[in-house]
């Protein structure tokens, strides 16, 4: 399947700062890629070179096809861009907006009508129609920005935190209208909200220091955590040593560590070699020593822990 976003070794410095160094992505239709990364990282400068808004020092950026530097109209015809901020104009009202914004795209007298009203109701702004942006809240402000970049139904939508401000019902609201546009379009969102990734993302990117650190799915970020696949079991302080034996004799377990001791209790962790699966082992292991156990769970990595291990320096992980 054809990229519609391509990036090919992008670069940017603000004097002698290199905000970007280097990133080269593909995303397809029917794919939406999460783009992470610390404040700093360059996830905004590179959003804007994409979208043609920023020229980069050297490198490529392609909507559907077209150079956004060399052919911009006919790239940003099929881009919809919700910038940081999401600005408009604030003595506008959402419904003038929304009618400017159809003109500035080329619709006309039914079809404009038709476009700001499935825009308008796609976001939910119909209680907020005639006031002033300006009088907005942050939210509803977040909701203008969303339905202009949707109403001429892009085939390439790039969403710079698309659910910043919103409340945790507005961000499901949004979070089901990405994914059910991502069916037909491909869609960048940055984030700094690891759980977005989770419930919208079928893939992420991490960058770091203007150059990518990390490319794939969450599961595949997830992996990279230090006790993903661990098995976390709590027991009797009395039956963990004969717990830790019965483990330790299995190739498939490097180690078996004591996490903390409450009321009696002890809660391990049994620890897999790189890429393997240990929990038929540990099942056997307590079948056949017939201890007791009060809880075992397989532990997932969490992303938090991996984006923090792959975006912080070695001196800055041992500071903090």
């Amino acid at each position: 399947m054809p990229a519609l976003i391509e990036a090919t070794e992008l670069k940017k410095s603000f004097g002698s700062i290199k905000a970007v160094n280097g990133i080269s992505l593909t995303v397809t239709s029917g794919e939406v890629l999460g783009f992470l990364g610390p404040n700093g990282a360059g996830k905004s400068t590179t959003m804007k070179m994409i979208t043609g808004f920023l020229e980069p020092d050297s490198g490529t950026a392609r909507i559907a096809g077209y150079d956004v530097q060399q052919q911009p109209l006919a790239a940003k015809a099929r881009l919809g861009y919700l910038p940081e901020g999401a600005p408009a104009y604030a003595e506008m009202s959402p419904a003038s907006f929304l009618r400017f914004i159809a003109a500035v795209r080329g619709f006309r007298g039914a079809e404009a009508r038709r476009r700001v009203d499935m825009a308008v109701e796609k976001t939910g702004l119909q209680s907020v129609l005639n006031q002033t942006i300006e009088t907005l809240s942050k939210g509803f402000k977040r909701r203008v920005g969303i339905a202009q970049a949707i109403l001429h139904d892009p085939d390439v939508l790039i969403m710079d935190e698309p659910t910043d401000g919103l409340d945790p019902n507005q961000k499901h609201h949004v979070r089901e209208l990405i994914r059910e546009m991502a069916r037909d379009k491909a869609i960048i969102v940055s984030t700094h909200i690891l759980e977005e990734v989770e419930a919208v993302c079928s893939r992420a990117v991490v960058i770091d220091k203007g150059r990518i650190v990390a490319d794939g799915t969450a599961e595949d970020l997830r992996q990279r955590a230090p006790y993903h696949g661990a098995i976390a079991i709590r027991v009797s302080s009395a039956d963990a040593d004969l717990i830790k034996t019965a483990l330790q004799r299995f190739t498939s377990i490097a180690a078996v560590e004591t996490v903390g001791r409450v009321n009696g209790h002890l809660h391990l962790r049994a620890l897999p070699k790189s890429g393997m699966s240990i929990a038929a082992e540990v099942t056997q292991a307590i079948r056949e020593s017939a201890i007791v156990v009060d809880e075992i769970y397989v532990e997932r990595g969490k992303l938090d822990d991996v984006f923090r291990q792959i975006t912080t320096s070695d001196q800055e992980a041992g500071h903090a």
